[in-house]
């Protein structure tokens, strides 16, 4: 496929930014997502572009956060099914109902995430996981693979989603997004592998995308682990707020 230097240049810078973003807290398909369909994408293969070129960038985050010590693995790998085969239902899904029922649900819970996080100031300053007692593990396992099914049906919000509920069985900011990013990363392969089944994805535009991802996911998750846990409230905060805004005003267009 021909690309002239303009289109390659877009995709590329907004690629990296999008990804410098979603490495630390989700949220990166507010800028992938519009560019891909500014390029001519109909819709559906814009989202499952999108897909191929944001799991590119969270495996990247997700090495990056593994090899700093700041992603749990032993204790996030056993939910791994969860997300994987959430997400691949979610991503069916798509093709039996219309996601626009789920969107009120989610503004909702985009709604409670940002209130919440506002005004419990000092929330997710120290890392203190718990141990969960057997009703409470069960509820954050349902948790998960409902926000596994949610990504590939609908997806944006994952990444706070899964940062949220981390935060809330004791992580800090930065643990709590190093083990949502490599859960995160899992749901993303799961719909990518939904969406090339059914040949929507552009392999051109997404793997070109995708390597610029790699670049801002480096950059983004160096940042992240060097400014610590505050820079990433403040940025989990303003990228809810963001995508609740965009979503409502979405939603009521």
């Amino acid at each position: 496929m021909h690309l002239d230097s303009s289109l390659l240049i877009i995709l590329i810078v907004f690629g990296f930014l999008a990804s410098f973003i979603d490495s630390v807290v989700g949220g990166g398909g507010l800028i992938t997502l519009p560019t891909l369909l500014f390029t001519g994408l109909n819709p559906a293969v814009a989202v499952a572009t999108n897909k191929l070129a944001s799991t590119i960038g969270s495996l990247t985050s997700t090495f990056m956060f593994y090899r700093s010590g700041k992603l749990d693995l032993k204790s996030v790998i056993k939910f791994f099914p969860l997300t994987f085969i959430g997400s691949l239902l979610g991503a069916y899904t798509v093709h039996l109902l219309n996601p626009e029922l789920l969107k009120p649900l989610m503004l909702i819970m985009l709604a409670v995430v940002a209130i919440f996080t506002i005004f419990k100031k000092d929330w997710g300053s120290l890392s203190s996981p718990k141990k969960l007692p057997t009703y409470q593990f069960i509820i954050f396992l349902v948790t998960i693979f409902a926000i596994g099914f949610y990504d590939g049906f609908i997806g944006p919000g994952t990444g706070s989603f899964l940062i949220f509920s981390f935060l809330l069985i004791g992580f800090d900011f930065l643990k709590a997004a190093g083990n949502a990013k490599f859960l995160n990363f899992c749901s993303n392969i799961a719909g990518l592998m939904m969406f090339m089944f059914l040949g929507q994805v552009n392999y051109t535009y997404g793997i070109i995308m995708g390597i610029a991802q790699i670049a801002g996911a480096i950059c983004g998750s160096k940042f992240a682990i060097k400014k610590g846990s505050g820079y990433v409230r403040t940025l989990f905060i303003s990228v809810t707020c963001l995508l609740l805004a965009k979503n409502v005003y979405d939603y009521f267009q």
